[in-house]
Parts: C-alpha cells; sequence; structure tokens
C-alpha cells in the first residue's frame, strides 16, 4: 500500500508516536509548539493538551494518562483534563541541575521498557559538548516522590534511536549529529545497560555528494528490525537486527523524525516529521513539512510499553 499524508495540521517538530491499543489512537509530541496531540483515525477526532516547555517524549499510563519528558523533568498528564487546568500536569521528578543544564539541555526521544521504566534520552544546544544523555524513570518506595532517576549514559549531542530488541537483551540509542547508532547488551530485570558498542555508522554529508541522512527516532518489528526515520534524508530505513538495510520507505518530506507502529494488527508503521528550521518552499509544499504519514508495513511492530507509576 502506498504511503498516506494524514489530515492533521503539520507539527513544528513531531516527535515521539506511539499507539495507545485501548485508545485506538496515535499520540504524538510537537516539540517546538510545545503540545501533545493525539489523533483517533476511526472518528478524525484530534486533540492537543499544551505544555510549559518542551515536550520531548511521551508514553501511557494507565487510566488514561502519560508520562512526559519536559525540558526539566518528568511529569504526568491527565488526559481527562484540558491543560488549561492547573491539576492536569503532576510533576513526578526533576533532573539533577547539575548534570542538567536547563539552559542548554532538554529532554528529547523517550520510550518505556517491558518492565514499565521510562527512558529519555537529552539534547545539548548549541553543541559545545557530547554533555546529552540518558535517564531512566521508575517507582521508588525508598524515594520521598515514589520516583527515582538515574543517569545511564552519556556522551551524545543528540538523543535519539531509543530502542528495545524483542528478546529484552539489547538497548539502541543513537547520537543523530554523529550519524551513529549504537548498541548496550540490557538487564530488564534490573534495567542495567553494560557494553555499549557502536552498531551502524552512517556516511555525514558532504558537499556536492548525495546525502543519507543522519538517524532520527527508531521503532523494533517483532521479528527484531529497527526501523529508523532518517533527518534530512526524506526516508525511513528497516534494518535487520545485523544492521543490513532491508527497506528504504521514500517520504515526501525532507525531514522525517520518528516512527511507530500501530493499528489493532500493529502493521501501520506512522512516520512524524518536522518543519522547524527548513526552506519556505519546503513549509509551503503540496505535502508540507511537518506532516504525518501513516504506510501498511509486511511484519508487525512491538507494542507499546505502559509506564508503571
Amino acid at each position: 500500500m502506498s504511503l498516506q499524508t494524514l489530515p492533521l495540521p503539520p507539527s513544528e517538530l513531531g516527535e515521539s508516536p506511539f499507539w495507545h491499543p485501548l485508545k485506538k489512537s496515535l499520540y504524538w509530541c510537537d516539540i517546538q509548539g510545545q503540545a501533545v496531540h493525539a489523533w483517533h483515525p476511526e472518528s478524525g477526532k484530534h486533540r492537543q493538551w499544551r505544555m510549559p516547555s518542551e515536550p520531548g517524549c511521551c508514553a501511557p499510563v494507565t487510566a488514561g494518562r502519560l508520562v512526559i519528558g519536559l525540558r526539566n523533568g518528568f511529569y504526568l498528564l491527565d488526559t481527562a483534563k484540558d491543560s488549561a487546568d492547573p491539576t492536569a500536569l503532576t510533576c513526578l521528578a526533576l533532573l539533577p541541575p547539575d548534570q542538567h543544564d536547563t539552559a542548554v539541555l532538554r529532554l528529547n526521544d523517550g520510550r518505556c521498557d517491558t518492565a514499565g521504566r521510562f527512558w529519555a534520552g537529552s539534547v545539548i544546544t548549541p553543541r559545545t559538548a557530547p554533555n546529552a544523555a540518558l535517564w531512566c524513570l521508575q517507582t521508588d518506595p525508598a524515594s520521598a516522590t515514589g520516583y527515582s532517576v538515574r543517569h545511564m549514559a552519556g556522551d551524545n549531542f543528540t538523543a535519539n534511536g531509543l530502542a528495545f530488541s524483542p528478546d529484552n537483551r539489547t538497548l539502541y540509542w543513537s547520537n543523530t549529529p554523529e550519524h551513529r547508532i549504537d548498541q548496550f547488551d540490557f538487564d530488564v530485570t534490573t534495567g542495567a545497560i553494560t557494553n555499549r558498542r557502536p552498531w551502524v555508522q552512517f556516511d555525514r554529508k558532504v558537499d556536492g555528494q548525495p546525502y543519507g541522512g543522519r538517524p532520527d527516532g527508531a521503532a523494533v518489528d517483532v521479528e527484531g528490525n529497527y526501523w529508523v526515520a532518517m533527518y534530512e534524508g526524506a526516508c525511513v530505513l528497516q534494518l535487520s537486527p545485523a544492521g543490513k538495510v532491508l527497506q528504504r520507505i521514500a517520504v515526501p518530506v525532507q525531514c522525517p523524525t520518528m516512527v511507530c507502529f500501530g493499528g489493532d494488527d500493529l502493521r501501520t508503521l506512522y512516520i512524524t516529521s518536522a518543519r522547524a528550521g527548513r526552506p519556505q518552499q519546503e513549509c509551503e509544499a503540496l505535502v508540507p513539512a511537518g506532516s504525518l504519514f501513516s504506510i501498511e508495513v509486511g511484519v508487525p511492530g512491538l507494542p507499546v510499553n505502559f509506564f508503571r507509576c
């Protein structure tokens, strides 16, 4: 089936899409637009919740709630309420200011593991040093707030591509400006990650040469293949567990940002994109930058994991 452009307004910087199996809806963040969105394909209903800062990532929680990574930490959104309601958003945990300077760092790409922990990487602007990090939020009865945050990894500029293998033995994490996706050994019982190593290295941009883009957000299917949006590459790649390109899906915008699997059979691939900072001609095109897309694929994806709070 061909790629479909969804009947939704463009996002400034669409990211962190996920399919909610109970709501039968697509959720995503517009980072630069400072809003979280939900769209119900069957009815066409579209909702949004305004955020006090940039929402880098989100994931479902029970009772219709969402866990969200904002600039300074992790929050719980009650989607039954309007964002104008001051009780709709509750702080779960702030990141330590000695390790996360909100003047230059904010949370970016993230997702939950099958144990219900919420993982989120950060991005540093300007890119003066590789101080972006990977954080993990989980419930902690010993904490006064009921939650704790652990610093899991660093040495990054723009953390993206966070995903887990179907057997829960591998964590993927990309450094977008470095054009590299790394792997870690992952222990789902303890949440420990070890043995970081490069997995796939893409070619950097060279003037006058074709450019395939750099790895942004990603998702994994039931066969362990890694589907990654190639920012500025106008495509999504399906990579085998060995890192080989199995499929290239062209999209009609230059900057796809992330993918997720949705629909009842998890065979619909949803794709977000960006318009922030793009040329005027891209933003005013027939299919404008920032649009959202869907395409049917042959292998189902892994279902979204819920945060346990």
